[in-house]
Order: structure tokens, then C-alpha cells, then sequence
């Protein structure tokens, strides 16, 4: 039997949620009947009043804690996913913002090493490259003195390094050589997001065709619609490409939150932090990447041009931005911090809903939606 139950609770399964009994073992979901009894020297958790959810999964971050993903050690990484664990996340990417290639090389390496070891926190399934083959006139906080045109054998030679584990990446269609390049980056195991760009309707529709399925950051660093010229923010909505949205009120209004949300449907958008190195931290002057950037008010922006650069945000606020943006239940609106990115990278086989065999990484919701508890592989997460 199980080393662990979770009694009493509503579990979200299927859309709904059931009051069900969670059984832990070996790290694993063995979901029961509610009047199954419990196994004999078994830990209890009772979990009456509150809402029990798969863990979140952030694909798309660049740190916190004063930490930034491209100059992170194995040992910040992890510092990282501590952080994150305390806020419901319990998987996440490391997103890697467009470097010279000895650095993003470097990046990797140490994303490997941390792989390579036990580590505390939130999981680190992978990395997310975003860029160099992204669209200088919406570049946003990329050096633009490093993007560049299409180069399939430099993705190959960073994924061979990886050992696979570059699973999402971030391209602009219209930069050269990118759409040729898509299929390749699908059979590499990457899944291809297109963002950073002032693509045009059939060029960004076209990208879908060869294997896009999803939008970075949609309706940010991208060229905006137009009743005569849909352009990427089009095809983004009409196409079944998934939508990242950054829910932290500055990068999208609410209701355009709304609309991105009827228009895709609760299974086709992905909430992400898109967070920095100061997420978790007062305002002052931080970096991103090679850039500065000051926080003022918890909005980050470049200190060069005053352009937004990423987000001070956590998922346990995405989510309940999400519910006061949309007026949606908790029911709809779980997916987009679970199971949606969970398909979207491919790690749906074991991570993002809760279900028999599946890994026991959950988060415990109350009333008010705080979180009462998290767990990660079946433990119970602690800083301590």
C-alpha cells in the first residue's frame, strides 16, 4: 500500500473536482475511494476544506531571488526552484535569453550538472531557449548585436549537449531560415513557440503548418492586429497554437485577458511568469541577461529605453489574477498552469493532472485559494 495518504480533500480530475483520496507511493499518485482504509503506519494528511490540484509548471522563466538563469550555477538553480516550490510551482524551464553561444553553451552545462544531481525544490525539466533567431525590430530585452538568421546545426550541437534537454524554444517566422528550420527543432524533441516578431499573417500561419504550437508572451514583442494585416497576434488567436500569457495586470489588460482566454478556450492558453532575477525581491536595479533593468512598483523595465523586461510574478498570483481577470472557477482555470503546459512540452506522461502512476507533485488549495501546502514527488515541501 501507500506511505502516504491525503484525506477529505477535493481532488481536480477531469474538470471537476471529486472528493476523492490521494495515496502516495514511491513518489507516485494512487488515487482510492474516499471510505478506503488507510494502510496501517501510513503518514495522514487531512486535507478537509481544502482543494487538492496537480502541481504548477512554469515554461517560461529568467530567474528570482536575485538569481538569473543565464548566469546561474547548478547551485543557484536550485535556489531558484526552492523559491518557486514555496509559490505552488513544482516544475518549471529554465529559459535562457538569447547569449553569445559560449555562454548559452555554459548555460546548458550547468543545467546538466544540476540534472545530474539531487536537488531541493521545484524540478527543473529542461530549458527553454529564447532566441538568438528572433526579429530585431521587436526584440525586446535581446541583444540585438547577438540575433541571428536560422541555424538548425547550432540547436542540434546545443541539444546534444543537453542531453535532450532543451524541450521549448522561441523563434521569430520571419527571420531567415527559421521556417525551413521548424521540422528539425520538432524532431529534435523541441517544442517550437513563435514570439519576437512582426511576422505577417501567412508567414506566421505558415510556421503553424511546419510545427509551431504555441506563442510566446502573446500580444508582447509582436506585431498587433489589424483588420486589413491579422499579422502574428492573428494567427496566434485563430490558429490552435497554444497562448503564453503573462497574467500580472502590466503586460496584458484584463480584458484582453479575457478575450485571448473565449478565443482560444481554457485548454489552448499557458500562464507563465516570464519572471526575473528580482521576483521575491523589493524594488532596485537588477539585470537581465546582459541588460540592467530597474523595478519600480514590481514593473521591471530596461533601464535603457524603459521597455518592459519580464516580470516580477508568481504562479500562485498568476492564478489568482487569472480567476479575478476572467471570473472563471478554479476548475477552468487550473489547466492553464498545469495541464496545458505539461502537453505543450510533452511531459503530460507523468506531470501535469493528477492521475494513477502519474508523479505526486500537487499543491493544496484553501478557501481563499492560498496555498496550504505543496508536495513534490509525494514530500512535503519545506525550506527547512
Amino acid at each position: 500500500m501507500g506511505d502516504r495518504y491525503i484525506i477529505n480533500g477535493e481532488v481536480y480530475r477531469d474538470g471537476s473536482f471529486l472528493p476523492e483520496t490521494v495515496c502516495i507511493h514511491g513518489g507516485k499518485i494512487r488515487l482510492c475511494a474516499k471510505e478506503e482504509a488507510v494502510s496501517g503506519g501510513a503518514k495522514v494528511t487531512d486535507a478537509k476544506g481544502l482543494k487538492i490540484v496537480p502541481g504548477f509548471i512554469d515554461i517560461h522563466t529568467h530567474g528570482a531571488v536575485g538569481i538569473d538563469v543565464n548566469s546561474a550555477t547548478a547551485d543557484d538553480l536550485e535556489k531558484i526552484g526552492c523559491f518557486f516550490a514555496g509559490n505552488g510551482t513544482t516544475s518549471w524551464l529554465a529559459s535562457v535569453l538569447t547569449d553569445t553561444e559560449e555562454q548559452t553553451r555554459q548555460c546548458i552545462r550547468e543545467y546538466r550538472a544540476y540534472a545530474e544531481s539531487g536537488r531541493r525544490g521545484a524540478r527543473l525539466l529542461g530549458v527553454h531557449l529564447e532566441g538568438p533567431f528572433l526579429a530585431s525590430g521587436y526584440k525586446g530585452a535581446m541583444p540585438e548585436e547577438l540575433l541571428r538568421k536560422g541555424d538548425a546545426e547550432l540547436v542540434e550541437a546545443y541539444q546534444e549537449l543537453a542531453e535532450g534537454g532543451i524541450l521549448y524554444m522561441t523563434v521569430s517566422p520571419e527571420v531567415e531560415g527559421v521556417t525551413e528550420m521548424i521540422p528539425v527543432l520538432k524532431e529534435l524533441g523541441i517544442a517550437v513557440a513563435m514570439g519576437h516578431s512582426g511576422a505577417d499573417y501567412a508567414t506566421s500561419m505558415e510556421a503553424v503548418r511546419r510545427g509551431v504550437t504555441a506563442v510566446t508572451h502573446t500580444g508582447n514583442a509582436m506585431r498587433l492586429l489589424h483588420q486589413h494585416e491579422p499579422a502574428i497576434w492573428g494567427a496566434a488567436l485563430e490558429s490552435d497554437a497554444y497562448c503564453e500569457v503573462i497574467c500580472d495586470g502590466r503586460h496584458l489588460h484584463p480584458g484582453t485577458v479575457r478575450l485571448i482566454v473565449k478565443t482560444k478556450g481554457v485548454d489552448r492558453v499557458v500562464a507563465i511568469t516570464d519572471s526575473i532575477m528580482a521576483a521575491g525581491l523589493p524594488d532596485g536595479n537588477y539585470h537581465l541577461g546582459v541588460n540592467k533593468v530597474i523595478v519600480e512598483g514590481g514593473d521591471a523595465k530596461l533601464a535603457s529605453d524603459g521597455v518592459r523586461a519580464g516580470s516580477t510574478l508568481t504562479q500562485n498570483l498568476a492564478l489568482k489574477n487569472l480567476l479575478s481577470f476572467t471570473g472563471l472557477p478554479l476548475e477552468k482555470v487550473i489547466p492553464m498552469l498545469t495541464e496545458n503546459p505539461a502537453k505543450l512540452i510533452g511531459v503530460y506522461g507523468t506531470k501535469g493532472s493528477i492521475e494513477d502512476g502519474k508523479d505526486a507533485d500537487l499543491v493544496l488549495l484553501d478557501g481563499r485559494n492560498e496555498i496550504a501546502a505543496v508536495l513534490i514527488g509525494g514530500k512535503e515541501w519545506s525550506m527547512s
